[in-house]
């Protein structure tokens, strides 16, 4: 992703520009399997090498606040991050600790059909994220 395009995308969630925004931004974007914040950090410090853990983390909280990215928690409540703004799932190892995303719309229209058939009492729901915590059958390693 261009420089400018992830500029764009700060300035519209309302977030002011700094390079430490930028280059979080730009390694939740690069990297395709959901980091955590400690993953994030060692490469950010490649180009920014005095950012301090802090300020990432700060970074992390307001994208979220903001919209810009989610977090999904594994079983061992490691928080990662997803850049990702279409709506889709999660598939979970927690032996390898593979993250990857899963998009299917009949599975969105069909808990939305169920619950729009069946409400839950005393609840509105806002969001539905699904993950699903099995194993992958390929010996792909998550990248780090």
């Amino acid at each position: 992703m261009a420089n400018y395009e992830i500029v764009k995308m700060l300035v519209s969630h309302g977030l002011k520009v700094t390079p430490q925004r930028l280059a979080i931004l730009e390694v939740l974007m690069n990297l395709d399997n959901h980091p955590d914040a400690e993953t994030i950090i060692r490469h950010i410090r490649i180009n920014l090498p005095n950012t301090s853990a802090g300020t990432v983390y700060k970074i992390l909280d307001a994208f979220t606040e903001k919209g810009l990215i989610t977090q999904v928690k594994t079983e061992n409540d490691v928080i990662r991050y997803d850049a990702i703004p279409e709506k889709h799932h999660h598939l979970y190892s927690p032996e390898s600790e593979r993250l990857e995303d899963y998009h299917d719309d009949k599975l969105f229209d069909l808990i939305d059909k169920y619950l729009k058939k069946n409400s839950i009492p005393g609840f509105e729901v806002k969001d539905i994220r699904i993950q699903l915590i099995g194993t992958f059958r390929d010996n792909k390693e998550q990248p780090k």
